[in-house]
């Protein structure tokens, strides 16, 4: 199960956070006589309607703005992405660093960079499999419902409107001392938040947390995030079909190796969300993207790609 779809919490530790603006309100009294699912119900159901969201999403793709800031508030990178899926891998490639376009060289360099992270995910999800174990898109090991639900507690259900939906809120905090089997689960154990659970459709639709201890990996040289480090995560309803990420903040101190040092603010937003065509491909000066007259975005850039390799 990833959480948020598509976006496990360890990739939140190392690739960004998004930022939050959905207004959440009392239910109505209708609302409140209807009686709360079983919550241990509740998430396998929304662990099974994530498999099948998640082959929609290939579908897509969409534009991603990411912005660093330090304590006080000024700005320390700015980046620009078009995130799609490649050969069952998701990918950010990056298009605009610090507002320009990339260089020849620094556009070769990202081709290459996608081409190699593509393989690694290949070769992980293959290690994966002749081991019984599932990954995500990325190749990492996903943890499903059962052993989420025996990393924290989850308590406190209430029903509360979003954004003009019902959804299904829960407080989570993880078991700091609970036994775990890789690094993600370490990385779950460790967080404490709010889940916000669209009660139609069965998927994450918010999702607030803070790291409960300092979460240090290799004595803090992979992977180091101070305590009480925060994030906030929305997803949005897109063409009536499929929910995709939406904004992301995180506020604190992380580093993860040579890809993520911060201390201050992350802020991600996705917009210009874009459905291919069955028969579109993304090759060297061709990309065919449907405009679809049903999608609540504005039209998007047709984004430049140079992989060899069509979306699957």
């Amino acid at each position: 199960m990833s959480v948020p779809p598509a976006r496990s919490v360890l990739a939140f530790a190392g690739c960004g956070l998004f930022a939050l603006s959905s207004v959440a309100q009392q239910p109505s009294p209708s609302q409140q006589d209807r009686a709360l699912p079983d919550v241990a119900t509740l998430m396998h159901e929304v662990e099974d309607h994530q498999r099948t969201l998640e082959a929609i999403q290939k579908d897509y793709l969409y534009h991603e703005d990411a912005r660093r800031e330090d304590a006080d508030g000024k700005q320390i990178e700015h980046q620009e992405f078009d995130v799609f899926w490649l050969n069952g891998v998701e990918i950010h490639k990056l298009t605009r660093k610090n507002d320009r376009d990339l260089t020849a060289d620094e556009q070769k360099k990202e081709s290459d960079r996608i081409d190699k992270e593509i393989a690694k995910a290949k070769e992980r999800k293959q290690k994966a499999a002749q081991k019984g174990q599932e990954t995500d898109s990325h190749g990492y090991e996903e943890v499903t419902v059962s052993r989420f639900l025996s990393l924290g507690s989850f308590t406190n259900p209430r029903r509360m409107t979003m954004d003009g939906r019902d959804t299904i809120v829960i407080d989570y905090t993880g078991d700091p001392k609970a036994k775990t089997h890789n690094r993600l689960e370490d990385v779950i154990r460790n967080l404490a938040g709010t889940i916000w659970v669209d009660e139609q459709d069965r998927t994450i639709a918010r999702l607030e947390g803070h790291f409960i201890n300092s979460y240090k990996i290799g004595a803090g040289l992979v992977m180091n995030i101070r305590k009480d480090t925060s994030f906030a995560i929305r997803q949005k309803k897109i063409n009536n079909e499929v929910w995709l990420p939406a904004e992301i903040t995180g506020r604190g101190a992380a580093r993860v190796m040579l890809f993520v040092s911060f201390s201050g603010t992350i802020r991600v937003t996705d917009s210009e969300y874009r459905k291919f065509k069955t028969s579109s491909k993304i090759l060297p000066g061709l990309s065919t993207i449907d405009d679809n007259p049903a999608n609540n975005e504005s039209p998007s850039k047709t984004p430049p790609d140079s992989s060899p390799t069509p979306p699957q």
